[in-house]
Order: structure tokens, then sequence, then C-alpha cells
């Protein structure tokens, strides 16, 4: 795969984990594919397992979004950075609902295989954006 098309695919999974699409996502994700996430306490894997973390959020943050803010792309890699929004709703690492919103970034590389599918997703620390807004109410 080149760097347009990896970058293509980016702006697919986008849509894909947006809509929490698990059929689309399957597509984009490689089934051996690994995720590391403070949400789980032994790697996710696939399609499925990517998804969860996203429904994994949806129960505290219903409207939560992601939208790529800057990219870039070399070789088998594309690093992102992502705006994620959402509303406070739901219980979220023990903290009660807030109904505080927040807007804050995270940055991701993601890598992958020959056949265009991501086969590894390594996170910045953003979670932190969205535990500072529900204790102190100031967005980063």
């Amino acid at each position: 795969m080149n760097i347009q098309q990896n970058s293509q695919i980016m702006h697919k999974f986008e849509t894909v984990i947006n809509a929490a699409d698990e059929a689309a996502a399957e597509k984009l994700i490689d089934s051996k594919a690994s995720f590391i996430t403070p949400a789980s306490p032994t790697p996710l894997y696939g399609a499925k397992g990517y998804l969860s973390l996203v429904h994994w959020l949806r129960k505290s943050f219903p409207d939560v979004q992601w939208h790529i803010q800057d990219m870039a792309a070399q070789d088998n890699k594309v690093a992102v950075l992502w705006e994620c929004t959402g509303t406070h709703q739901g219980d979220f690492m023990g903290i009660p609902a807030t109904n505080k919103t927040f807007k804050t970034t995270f940055m991701n590389f993601y890598y992958f295989n020959d056949e265009g599918k991501i086969i590894q997703d390594l996170a910045g620390v953003g979670m932190i954006g969205i535990l500072q807004t529900l204790k102190t109410g100031n967005r980063m």
C-alpha cells in the first residue's frame, strides 16, 4: 500500500469509529491486530476489540466523536492527531455523570500490513484530557 492509500483508509476509519460500524471496521482492521488501552487490562484484538473501546466510551459519553485534525503518512504508517469531543452522561472510571462536555486531542500512530489493514494502533495519552475536564471543568 502507498502513503495516499493509507491516508484514505484513515478517513474511512474516522467514519467507522464514529458510527461504530463493525462490518466496515472488519474491512479496515486486521483480525490479529492488537490494541493496548487503559480500558482493558489485556490487549484487544481485531475490529470487535477496537470497537469495544468505542462502546465503552459511549456508555459514559453517548455523543463521543473523533475528527482528524492532522495526519502524516510514511511507508506503512500514519500518524493522526484526533480531536475528540463528548458529553459526560454516565459513570466514567468512577466519576459519576457531570453533563460536562470535553474537547481534547489524541495522537495515534497506525501501522498497516501489505493488504492495507490496520495491524497496530499506538496511542498517545489523551485520556488525561477527559479526566481533567471532568474533575476541574477546565478544557485543555
